[in-house]
C-alpha cells in the first residue's frame, strides 16, 4: 500500500511540474523522455536534432533521458512519469498518440568466429542456416518479423539488441541486428550479413505521447522540432 501510494505521489508531482511548465511562456522546466536501446547509431538523427533545437531555444530546459525497454516506455508515458517516448510501433495502445519517425532495417548476422562466415553465398540455404544456433529477441515483434525468426534454430534469447550482439560476437550464434548498429563490426570484418537480399525486415519507430495530457510548452516545442526533421 505504501509503494502504490508513493507511485501516486510521484505521478502527482510530475503532473504539478507539467502544470507549472504550462504557465511559463518561456522554455523552462524538464523534458522526461524514454528511448529504446541502441538507437544512437541510426543515420536518421531526428531525435538528436530535435533535442538540439529544443536546447538552443530553451537554455534552462533540463532533459532527462531514460534508456529502457519499449513496454516500460509506454507504461511511463501512460502514467505520466515520461512526457514522450520513442518505441518500435508494433502495436497501438489506446491511450497513446503516435508520431511516425522512420523504419529501421535489420539483417541476419554471424561473426568472423562463426563457421558460416567463410561459406559462399550460394551455399547459404535455409536448410544450412537452420542447423546453427540462433539468438532471437525476447521482446514483442510483428507477425512478419516473427516469420523471419521462425526459420532459425532458436536456442538463446535476449531482451535487447546489445545482448543479441554479445551472443553473435561469441561465434556460437547467428541473429538479426539493425544494420546501422551492426556497421561498427561489419566495417572491421568482425561480422557479415547472411543472405541480406532475403533475410531482412523493417521495424517502424514512432514517438509517443499520452492522449489528453495537459498542455506543455516544452513537449510541444520538442514535437514541433521533431516534425521538422527528416
Amino acid at each position: 500500500m505504501v509503494y502504490q501510494a508513493a507511485l501516486q505521489l510521484l505521478s502527482s508531482l510530475e503532473t504539478f511540474r507539467t502544470q507549472i511548465n504550462a504557465i511559463n511562456t518561456e522554455l523552462r522546466g524538464e523534458l522526461n523522455i524514454g528511448i529504446t536501446d541502441n538507437m544512437v547509431t541510426t543515420p536518421q538523427m531526428r531525435i538528436t536534432r530535435a533535442l538540439a533545437s529544443l536546447k538552443q531555444q530553451g537554455a534552462e530546459v533540463t532533459i532527462n533521458i531514460r534508456m529502457i525497454p519499449p513496454n516500460e516506455i509506454e507504461a511511463g508515458v501512460l502514467d505520466g512519469k515520461l512526457q514522450v517516448g520513442v518505441v518500435p510501433a508494433l502495436r497501438n495502445l489506446q491511450g497513446l498518440n503516435y508520431y511516425a519517425l522512420y523504419e529501421e532495417r535489420s539483417e541476419l548476422y554471424c561473426s568472423s568466429e562463426h563457421p558460416l562466415f567463410a561459406i559462399d553465398k550460394a551455399e547459404l540455404s535455409s536448410e544450412v542456416l537452420s542447423q546453427y544456433d540462433a539468438v532471437v529477441p525476447a521482446y514483442p515483434q510483428t507477425a512478419a518479423i516473427k516469420q523471419q525468426q521462425s526459420r532459425l534454430k532458436a536456442s538463446a534469447s535476449s531482451t535487447d539488441r546489445e545482448g543479441i550482439a554479445f551472443l553473435i560476437l561469441s561465434g556460437e550464434y547467428i541473429g538479426f541486428l539493425p544494420t546501422h548498429y551492426a556497421e561498427r563490426w561489419t566495417d572491421k570484418g568482425m561480422m557479415r550479413a547472411l543472405e541480406p537480399q532475403s533475410r531482412f525486415f523493417y521495424t517502424p519507430y514512432s514517438a509517443v505521447t499520452r492522449k489528453g495530457a495537459r498542455p506543455n510548452i516544452i513537449l510541444e516545442t520538442f514535437l514541433q522540432e521533431l516534425a521538422k526533421t527528416e
